[in-house]
């Protein structure tokens, strides 16, 4: 089977600075990953080096550009895809492109925790195990997924929860799809897709994260909303503000969509279960939409997809109510 890999950059592709200490910088090409893993040479892969820079300074416009070249990739016939980046903003570019694909030929991203001059680099092992997932059948019509430390996660589900341990990312709420065992993919558990999304042309909704704090400042919520096209809000618990921030919040409803979700990181808003002035109940009921089990990171790249689209209230509104489900 071919396979294509892009490459973007990340500390997969860095190493110590030998002449000034000034810690790991990029330094490995994709074919020079390549060579290092094992059983690389049993796969028909084409590398493409899209980028070499850190994750944390990604674009839109750059994820968006890999998303059409794989999407060309496998029109041209290749069976899977990798995508190889750095890890801080792995969580959200992989959701991005899972939001945008709907071909039944599986994407994996994958990175490494730790650069290649480090013992116990990670990098081979999780692109070995990349290549296997994008070959193998079981792991067709599952969107886009995410490799690490042997474990096989959905986009949609699956976060960076460590700054530096090589099982950093974890789908909390499900759990894993599977795991690597002898070099192969064993898929125990299987996702519903979700309606893939129209690709936007370019993302140009501003669409800010506005995380709830202990005893913070409306004008702050009111500074944020002032400038965006929509707006997610990162609230307590299941869906709770204080109740000037609340107000502020719903004050802006009547001219952007303000979508609700959970500062927790893992499970749902709520819909009923609290009442009063800066409640779920409250909330919901002033406009505000359910972000369901979809984190503020998610949920806000689900409403710049939408907003960049020219996606109405009621739209918007329908695809939380699937995505968030």
């Amino acid at each position: 089977m071919r396979i294509t890999v892009f490459f973007l950059g990340g500390t997969i592709g860095m190493s110590a600075d030998p002449v000034r200490d000034r810690g790991a910088v990029p330094r490995l090409d994709g074919a020079a990953l390549l060579a290092g893993v094992p059983g690389a040479d049993a796969f028909d892969i084409e590398v493409v080096d899209v980028m070499n820079k850190s994750s944390a300074h990604l674009t839109f416009a750059d994820v968006l550009a890999v998303r059409s070249q794989a999407d060309r990739a496998v029109a041209d016939g290749v069976g899977g895809v990798v995508v190889v980046q750095g890890t801080d903003s792995l969580e959200e570019t992989s959701y991005f492109l899972d939001l945008l694909w709907e071909r039944p030929e599986p994407v994996v991203v994958t990175g490494a925790m730790r650069n290649p001059s480090l013992p116990g680099a990670d990098g081979p092992g999780n692109l070995a195990a990349a290549l296997a997932v994008a070959s193998s059948p079981q792991c067709r019509d599952l969107g886009v997924l995410v490799t690490f430390a042997d474990e096989v996660h959905a986009a949609r589900g699956v976060s960076k929860k460590h700054t530096s341990a090589p099982d950093a990312f974890l789908s909390i709420a499900t759990g894993p799809l599977g795991r690597m065992l002898e070099g192969r993919p064993q898929i125990h558990a299987r996702v519903t897709r979700r309606s893939p999304l129209p690709v936007p042309a370019a993302v140009t909704a501003r669409v800010p994260l506005l995380t709830a704090v202990l005893d913070d400042d409306p004008a702050v919520a009111e500074a944020v909303g002032a400038l965006a096209d929509g707006l997610v809000v990162a609230a307590f618990g299941a869906g709770h503000l204080r109740p000037p921030v609340a107000d502020v919040v719903a004050g802006l409803v009547p001219r952007i969509p303000v979508v609700l979700a959970s500062r927790a990181g893992s499970g749902s808003v709520h819909t009923r279960t609290y009442g009063g002035p800066g409640s779920e109940v409250d909330l919901l009921g002033r406009g505000l939409v359910n972000a369901g089990h979809l984190d503020g990171l998610k949920a806000r790249l689900l409403l710049t997809v939408l907003l960049s689209t020219g996606a109405d209230r009621a739209a918007i509104a329908a695809a939380f109510a699937e995505h968030g489900a």
